[in-house]
């Protein structure tokens, strides 16, 4: 067997696969087509950060089985080109946990005492001690924007050093959080009170763009910003603006929007940032960690047949995977549906498997739904560790199995549970292999799975349809298909539509404006 790694990796990785009779090339730095002319040679790819391994790259690797990414974010990886072609994407969740979440505490010292300027300013020959007045860490508070594992390492940094910790974490229990001394709060509460907000969530649709010009508005005056996590996640133009402004004080960025920045991006060159390169897991300790770990899972891979920490296919074989496959992208895609519709900690989530569903491996299809309800919002979430991320959080698992179904062959049944509710969908497979939802809550519809759609909950009255279709028409949008339900003549109801593409937020609000319409949901599935 053949391995690519393409892009600098610690020598121990190659070590461990040629100890096991893997032949490893390394060639770092290619270029699109580059790695497109040669990736059909190798059965394996091994990458961490910076090289794009895109649908075009895939497409090229005829003898490609796996993608290692070294490291937790798969961002640079089209896993879902990947899986359509029956490639294993592996990542590896845990290695630099603790490099990225000294990274930011760092960067919050950094930040606060003015480490960067004070620096520059020494070099420069000068004493500007009376301008560098900083502010201590001990009794501030620390806004944790998502307690992973790297935030929740940040949290427990943090407390040592006296801060008051608060975050916000849509799938954490406040059980959880206040067992290890943090309280959770909303996001508007965190943003108004938190003298430090560390962002340490993963980049997905929900969190791009998520501090912008209106959420840095709602933060406390003087506070400072640490994003360690992904660059989209903050709007660079905004956070300029509030920098200029004076409104935040300083901001520390390991992460931008285009990596590395263009030379003369102004908030690198600010005198109100700190930055540095992209080092959150640039650590001796971290790179050996994830060299290893990717290392012993490839070789895993090919000389046992184990799948761990894949981030699209579950720890079966690929015979199983086949047989269960509707069953799996069903539980999946139903956890992300409901996770989406849900907007309070989750602290028990109940399934139910009832006619021939109940009689598949149902162990492995709370793996996928766990895994469909957690990966919104958190990264590295996969088949395997999914359970233990949830019992970690606090969340309650409940699993029933009952024999037939009045009115189909096999149903899924997934309720999510919080403290301010609780979320209902029921989805079943139609045919052999097309999913479908089936009911949402208390309302009966029957709609198809696809990758865009847009829920709105609205009330019965005329006039709701013809409002959605002419914003749509407006924007030269189209939607393939609309499906509603209701709960009574004239109460509440639901309109699922099926979109040829992704909508943007300018959307979504303007759907949600319209007469009788409560709420408007993008709902992006696999």
């Amino acid at each position: 067997m053949k391995i690519l790694i393409a892009d600098a990796l610690s020598d121990k990785a190659m070590e461990i696969l040629t100890s096991n009779g893997l032949q490893g090339d390394v060639k770092t730095g290619l270029k699109g087509e580059e790695l497109q002319r040669i990736i059909g040679e190798y059965d394996a790819l091994i990458v961490r950060s910076a090289t794009k391994v895109t649908r075009e790259v895939i497409e090229k690797g005829d003898n490609l089985k796996v993608i290692g990414r070294a490291g937790i974010g798969v961002d640079n990886v089209d896993v879902a080109a990947a899986t359509e072609k029956g490639i294993v994407v592996m990542n590896t969740p845990q290695g630099n946990a603790l490099a990225a979440a000294e990274h930011s505490i760092a960067l919050m010292f950094a930040a606060a005492r003015k480490i960067a300027l004070a620096d520059r300013t020494m070099k420069q020959g000068k004493w500007e001690k009376k301008m560098l007045m900083g502010i201590e860490l001990y009794e501030k508070t620390l806004g944790v924007i998502g307690v992973g594992n790297i935030g929740s390492i940040v949290a427990e940094k943090a407390l040592a050093l006296g801060m008051k910790v608060i975050a916000y974490d849509p799938y954490v229990s406040k059980d959880f959080a206040e067992s290890k001394g943090i309280k959770l709060v909303d996001f508007d509460t965190l943003l108004s009170q938190s003298d430090f907000i560390a962002i340490h969530v993963p980049l997905v649709k929900d969190t791009r763009n998520m501090i912008n010009k209106d959420t840095i508005g709602k933060m406390k005056k003087g506070a400072i910003l640490i994003n360690v996590a992904r660059g989209p996640i903050v709007n660079e133009k905004d956070l300029l603006e509030a920098l200029e402004k004076g409104h935040i004080a300083c901001a520390a960025l390991d992460v931008f929007d285009q990596e590395p920045p263009p030379p003369d991006n102004p908030l690198v060159l600010s005198d109100k940032t700190v930055c540095t390169p992209h080092l959150g897991a640039s650590t001796k300790e971290a790179q050996d960690k994830v060299a290893i770990d990717i290392a012993n899972q490839i070789v895993d891979f090919f000389k046992n047949g184990v799948i761990k920490n894949s981030v699209n296919t579950p720890p079966i074989s690929m015979e199983v995977a086949r047989t269960i496959s509707p069953y799996l992208k069903l539980a999946e895609n139903l956890g992300a549906f409901v996770s989406t519709i849900t907007d309070f900690p989750i602290n028990e989530v109940e399934i139910q498997y009832i006619g021939n569903v109940a009689n598949t491996d149902t162990k492995i299809l709370t793996q996928a739904t766990l895994k469909g309800i957690l990966g919104k919002q958190l990264e590295a979430v996969n088949y395997v560790n999914a359970p233990i991320m949830a019992k970690a959080r606090g969340i309650k698992i409940k699993e029933t199995t009952s024999g037939d179904h009045e009115d189909y062959l096999s149903l899924l049944v997934i309720t999510v549970r919080g403290q301010q509710g609780q979320n209902t969908v029921q989805g079943t497979i139609f045919g052999k292999k097309e999913p479908r939802i089936v009911k949402v809550n208390n309302v009966y519809l029957e709609a198809g799975m696809s990758e865009h759609m847009l829920l709105v909950y609205n009330y019965d009255k005329p006039g709701v349809i013809a409002g959605i279709g002419n914003v749509f028409f407006l924007r030269g949008l189209n939607i393939a298909r609309m499906h509603f339900g209701r709960e009574s003549q004239g109460g509440l109801a639901i309109s699922l539509l099926d979109l040829d593409q992704e909508v943007d937020d300018a959307v979504i609000r303007e759907v949600q404006s319209l007469p009788n319409v409560i709420l408007a949901k993008r709902i992006d599935l696999i």
